[in-house]
C-alpha cells in the first residue's frame, strides 16, 4: 500500500515538476520575442520553413477536404431537399473548425516534428551549452523566431486552406452534382460573418503558438524527458511524444476556444 502510495506521488510530483518547466519555457520564449536586438531575417527564416514549405500539403489536403465535404454534404442535405445550402455547409465546416485543425495537425506532422528533432539534436551535441557558454541567449536566438513564425505562418496557412477547400466543394456540388453556383455562393455569403472568421483566426493563432511551443520544449529539455535521453534513439522517442502531445493539445483547445466563443 505505501508503495502504490508512493508511486502516485512521485508521479504527481514528475508531472507538476513538467508543467512548471514547460510554462517557464513559455514565458522564456515570450520574454526572447521582446529581447533586443531585433532581427527580421531569421523569423523570415522560419517562415519560409513553417509556412511556405508546407504549401503543397496544405493545398493538396485542403482541396480534398472540400470535396469529401462537398460529397458528404450534399448526401445528406439531398434528403431534406436542401442542395442550395451546400456552399454554407462547405464554408462553416471548413472556416470555424475543419481549417484550423487539419492545417494544424498537418504542419504539426511536418514542421513541428522538425523543430523538435532539430532543438533535440542541438542539445544532443551540446550547441545549446555552447550557445549558454558565449553568453548567447537559446530563448532570444533559436526559440523566438520559431514562434513568431508558428504564429505568423498557421493563419495564413489556414486561410488557403479555407479557400483551396470551398474551392473543392464547389467543384464537387457544382461541377459533379450540378448545385447551383449561385446558390452555392449566396448560401456562403449569407451565412458566414465575420464572427466564424474570428473564431477560426483565433484558433489559427493558438494552435501556432502551441505546436512551436510544445515541439521546441520537448527538445530542449531532451536530457530530462523519460522516454528520451541521450543519443538517436532519445531524440526520436521525444519527437514522437512531441507531435502526440501537440497533436492532442490542439484538439483540446480547440474544444475550449470553442465553447468559449460561441
Amino acid at each position: 500500500m505505501l508503495a502504490f502510495l508512493e508511486k502516485i506521488g512521485t508521479e504527481t510530483l514528475w508531472y507538476l515538476e513538467t508543467a512548471g518547466r514547460m510554462g517557464l519555457f513559455l514565458l522564456r520564449m515570450l520574454r526572447g520575442i521582446f529581447t533586443p536586438p531585433f532581427k527580421l531575417f531569421p523569423v523570415i527564416r522560419q517562415v519560409h520553413f513553417i509556412g511556405a514549405r508546407s504549401t503543397f500539403v496544405i493545398l493538396f489536403t485542403g482541396a480534398f477536404t472540400g470535396m469529401v465535404l462537398g460529397l458528404q454534404g450534399y448526401y445528406t442535405l439531398r434528403k431534406f431537399g436542401s442542395e442550395g445550402f451546400l456552399g454554407s455547409a462547405v464554408a462553416l465546416s471548413l472556416v470555424r473548425e475543419l481549417g484550423p485543425v487539419l492545417t494544424a495537425l498537418m504542419v504539426i506532422g511536418r514542421a513541428g516534428s522538425a523543430i523538435c528533432a532539430e532543438i533535440g539534436i542541438m542539445r544532443n551535441s551540446e550547441q545549446i551549452d555552447a550557445l549558454e557558454c558565449m553568453a548567447i541567449d537559446p530563448y532570444r536566438y533559436l526559440m523566438a523566431p520559431k514562434l513568431l513564425a508558428g504564429i505568423v505562418a498557421l493563419p495564413l496557412l489556414t486561410a488557403i486552406f479555407d479557400v483551396v477547400g470551398i474551392a473543392g466543394g464547389y467543384l464537387v456540388g457544382v461541377g459533379l452534382f450540378g448545385v447551383s453556383p449561385g446558390a452555392y455562393f449566396q448560401g456562403m455569403y449569407s451565412s458566414v460573418v465575420w464572427a466564424d472568421v474570428e473564431m477560426g483566426l483565433v484558433k489559427s493563432l493558438v494552435f501556432g503558438l502551441l505546436l512551436v511551443w510544445i515541439a521546441a520544449a520537448k527538445g530542449y529539455y531532451l536530457h530530462l524527458e523519460r522516454s528520451g535521453g541521450f543519443g538517436a534513439e532519445g531524440v526520436s522517442r521525444t519527437t514522437t511524444d512531441a507531435v502526440v502531445l501537440s497533436s492532442v493539445a490542439v484538439l483540446v483547445w480547440d474544444y475550449l476556444i470553442t465553447s468559449i466563443m460561441l
